[in-house]
């Protein structure tokens, strides 16, 4: 484990790497498709509350190792030691700090983006991809588990409707040149390196207030038409202590086909 300039803790599976003006985070865990762990998502929950606080930094960068994954969703193990509902609680917590940052956030995805790879993925503001990823939330044939609703809300807005109705309810993943074609993805580029090459410098050279104060103005309006509805929380509980997320972590963790009733 290394501590960075600001304080910042870099761990084997998320190395946060700071230069003038960019803070350039990679998922670290190529052998799992880069899911997160309890401690990956510890540490995010760190950045960003340093960050928050940090002008100096005017652009975030997520980005997932080996080429295959952005993220796979999160280690599911993680959910059988704890609490389900409290835990994505917490993971939710995140993604409203990650949402609600003042810097320019991008997530560049390269492969798989699903599950809670997802979920950070929409609460950035830009994200670019190379043309074989995909984006999903197929826990409807994989966990049988359910979202909360604002991070289905905010799917809805970056992706619209009609796909994220597909992601959802015919568990179908996205390729990048649908994402591109209705905005999701702002470029599918064959070198995510030479697109960040040429996107974070342009981002640098921009008025920090402007780009503040239109955040702050997204972020309002986020807020107010992502709300989710009363007794959201209550659905959530009886899905996860329900036997079709029993039987979907028993055969995830078997390397079984899940049957649900």
């Amino acid at each position: 484990m290394s501590v960075g300039v600001s304080g910042d803790v870099s761990t084997p599976e998320l190395r946060i790497e700071r230069r003038p003006g960019v803070v350039e985070v990679t998922f670290d865990r190529p052998e799992r498709h880069n899911a997160f762990t309890q401690q990956m998502y510890a540490a995010m929950h760190e950045l960003c509350d340093s960050l928050a606080e940090d002008p100096s930094v005017k652009v975030l960068v997520l980005r997932g190792a080996g080429g295959r994954a952005f993220a796979a969703g999160n280690e599911i193990s993680d959910f059988l030691s704890q609490d389900a509902p409290a835990y994505e609680d917490w993971i939710r917590a995140l993604l409203a700090k990650l949402f609600a940052l003042p810097q320019v956030t991008i997530a560049a995805v390269d492969g798989v983006c699903v599950g809670g790879g997802l979920a950070v993925a929409t609460h950035c503001d830009l994200r670019v991809a190379t043309p074989h990823s995909r984006f999903g939330y197929p826990i409807a044939r994989t966990l049988g588990n359910a979202l909360a609703a604002p991070i289905v809300y905010r799917c809805a807005a970056v992706f619209g409707e009609p796909l994220t109705r597909e992601m959802l309810l015919a568990a179908r993943l996205v390729d990048a040149p649908r994402a591109y074609a209705v905005g999701a993805v702002t470029a599918v580029v064959p070198s995510l390196d030479d697109e960040l090459a040429s996107l974070v410098p342009s981002i640098l050279a921009l008025s920090s207030v402007t780009l503040r104060a239109t955040k702050s103005q997204l972020l309002a309006r986020a807020t107010a038409l992502e709300v989710a509805p009363e007794g959201d929380d209550s659905l959530l509980r009886e899905v996860y202590t329900g036997p079709d997320f029993a039987e979907g972590v028993r055969a995830f963790l078997a390397k079984e086909k899940p049957a649900f009733g």
